[in-house]
Formats: C-alpha cells, sequence, structure tokens
C-alpha cells in the first residue's frame, strides 16, 4: 500500500486531540504558584516524620513454631547465599546451624509482622520475642 492509500484511509482517530480548555481563574494559580518564596515551601509538618505510636501490644511475646519455623529457613537461604554472618563460627558450615546458633544469641536482624484480625498489625524484633528452648535438644545444643 503506498503512502498515498494510507492518509486517505479512516482508521477513526482525530490527528491531535483537541486541546482542554483552560478557565481564567487557573492562569492566574498557576502564574501565583511560581511568586511563592523559598521559605513557605514545605513546613515543619510536612518535612516532620511521624514515629511510630508505642501501643501496648495485644499478642504473645512468644515466638511461635511457625515463626521460628520460617525465620530459621528464611536465614539459612541468605547465609547460603553469602549473606554476612552475625556471629563467631567454630567450623560450622551448615547455614541452618549457622541461624540457630544466631538465633539463639538473638542476633538476627528479621521484624516479624502479626496481623491481627480487625486488619491492624504488630510489629515484633526477632530480639524482643521468647524463644522456646525444646528445639535446642533438636540439634544437641546445651
Amino acid at each position: 500500500m503506498a503512502d498515498d492509500d494510507y492518509n486517505e484511509m479512516d482508521m477513526g482517530y482525530e490527528e491531535e486531540p483537541p486541546e482542554p480548555e483552560i478557565e481564567e481563574g487557573a492562569e492566574e494559580e498557576v502564574e501565583n504558584a511560581e511568586e511563592i518564596p523559598d521559605a513557605y515551601v514545605g513546613t515543619e509538618t510536612e518535612t516532620k516524620e511521624e514515629e511510630p505510636v508505642e501501643r501496648p501490644r495485644k499478642t504473645s511475646k512468644y515466638m511461635t513454631k511457625y515463626e521460628r519455623a520460617r525465620i530459621l529457613g528464611t536465614r539459612a537461604l541468605q547465609i547460603s547465599m553469602n549473606a554476612p554472618v552475625m556471629v563467631e563460627l567454630n567450623g560450622e558450615t551448615d547455614p541452618l546451624e549457622i541461624a540457630m546458633k544466631e538465633l539463639r544469641e538473638r542476633k538476627i536482624p528479621f521484624t516479624i509482622r502479626r496481623y491481627l484480625p480487625d486488619g491492624s498489625y504488630e510489629d515484633w524484633g526477632v530480639d524482643e520475642l521468647i524463644v522456646e528452648d525444646t528445639w535446642r535438644r533438636q540439634v544437641g545444643g546445651v
């Protein structure tokens, strides 16, 4: 198909979309926006970061076996992918054993988010939670 034939075909499109009409007051607002001094741009309330409010927590301070499994698995995977280890190694090479040692010493830099039925959530650091000692017997711990 030649270029002449292509231009003659009606594709259902307009050449250019019509420009939106601008009201008279809108142009004045744009012009006045440039005249605002820099001192008024960015007040303290806009730049001030909100700190999280510490409310009494509703959930248990004990780590569940599901949270423990997820944390150990995730941390072992990170260690196996050459993430920095947070504890002193004494000949350990198994990533899962290293992750367990980090958990025992509360050095895992994770935050657990527990969702509540009302849609809100609580964040707990791994170092804040109590881990039961029953799992130490499984790996021959003291």
